[in-house]
């Protein structure tokens, strides 16, 4: 087995060892104490501007990448609607067509924004016959609906988008009560 070494500190002639806890002593022997500890103030005051500078730089930069990445998602979102938009020029241009030929180009241009709204991340939400929840549905109505189980979405007034943590807007609903 090798023997580990260990480097001994030497005494220069102050009394002073040249290594204290594996560091070199930079000390000047001509300082005072007083005068030493001043110095070392003066170090950890400029280390603690230097980190604050530093935390002030990163929090200015974190700003401006998030400013920069908004702006880039809003571009895209707003870049993927440009289709139903053009598909909505071109029903309008057709105006004087045969109205059912319009109400079809109509819904496909809803259909396509339904879809649109499902790639971002919002799917239609219209489910009728499903248990009442208030995470999911906004209750407009409450009706007699003798073939339904009380607090059943019996009609959607209005369809959401969205899961229910996360969502556009809730689905506005009508619900059936209990019959007394």
């Amino acid at each position: 087995m090798a023997e580990s070494r260990q480097q001994q500190p030497t005494e220069p002639r102050n009394g002073t060892p040249e290594h204290q806890n594996g560091q070199e002593n930079h000390e000047n022997p001509t300082l005072s104490r007083e005068d030493h500890q001043a110095v070392e103030l003066a170090e950890m005051l400029d280390r603690w501007q230097r980190a604050l500078a530093d935390l002030d730089n990163l929090r200015k930069r974190q700003a401006r990448e998030l400013r920069q990445a908004l702006a880039a998602e809003r571009s895209a979102v707003a870049a993927a609607w440009l289709p139903v938009l053009d598909n909505l020029e071109r029903a309008l241009a057709h105006a004087d067509a045969d109205p059912n030929a319009i109400v079809a180009g109509v819904r496909a241009v809803r259909d396509q924004a339904v879809e649109l709204l499902a790639r971002l991340g919002y799917p239609r939400q219209d489910e009728v016959g499903v248990p009442f929840d208030p995470t999911r549905h906004e209750v407009v109505t409450v009706v007699d609906e003798p073939d339904s189980t009380p607090g059943t979405v019996v009609e959607v007034l209005r369809p959401g988008y969205g899961e229910a943590d996360h969502q556009l807007r809730p689905q506005a609903v009508s619900v059936s009560r209990r019959q007394e």
